[in-house]
């Protein structure tokens, strides 16, 4: 893929609430079929944006699940031990567990975190997956830099931190595809959709007609 081509994707399992922290509170488990359509999505990142404590949870799992779970899961944990792991923070003065092919990367400000990411687009490679944990995810997509969202939605309400707690503006999306698994969850695949003249409506009624 060109860097041109190069794109963002905020890819995360949620709720119907938005939810996207504290995974365990709300996240009733990932179905065999979930789980070949996230590792099948995985094989076009090359990259993936964490913020600190999302990538100790990471650490402290992904090295030793290459010889453990299902074949899917090994092959998932071959690809995050692989992928080129950039963590966030706002000092970069936290010690990190090591793993392999890690880079810290220090951005004080959004200004500084858009500079960044920017960037990174623009150099060759495959895509880079959004991963989180939330105020990474919230201040990526609140900086208009996300090209690509893929929400496995859990049949479920929950309170907590969502993707679009932080958005400045209302924000369009245009759905690609959709598909649902045996577990109830369903796999959301949005792309930004592209500014529109607007018509002005003066009721709900007046969209209907």
């Amino acid at each position: 893929m060109s860097g041109a081509g190069r794109k963002i994707v905020l890819q995360m399992m949620t709720t119907l609430d938005g939810r996207l922290d504290d995974p365990m509170a709300w996240l009733h488990g990932v179905s065999d079929d979930q789980y070949r359509e996230i590792d099948g999505i995985y094989a076009g990142y090359d990259t993936v944006l964490v913020g600190r404590t999302t990538y100790e949870e990471m650490a402290a799992y992904w090295p030793g699940a290459i010889s453990e779970g299902t074949e899917t899961n090994r092959r998932m944990a071959h690809r995050m031990n692989a992928i080129q792991k950039l963590v966030f923070s706002r000092s970069g003065a936290a010690p990190l567990t090591p793993w392999n092919n890690v880079e810290r990367v220090a951005a004080a400000t959004d200004a500084d975190l858009a500079k960044y990411l920017v960037e990174l687009k623009t150099q060759p490679g495959g895509d880079i997956h959004l991963s989180g944990g939330a105020s990474l995810a919230q201040s990526v997509v609140a900086l208009g830099l996300v090209d690509d969202y893929r929400f496995f939605v859990y049949p479920t309400v929950s309170p907590g931190k969502s993707w679009f707690a932080k958005l400045p503006a209302g924000l369009d999306l245009q759905l690609l595809g959709s598909s649902a698994y045996e577990n109830g969850v369903v796999n959301l695949h949005y792309v930004p959709r592209q500014p529109a003249e607007e018509v002005h409506r003066e009721s709900f009624t007046d969209m209907l007609t």
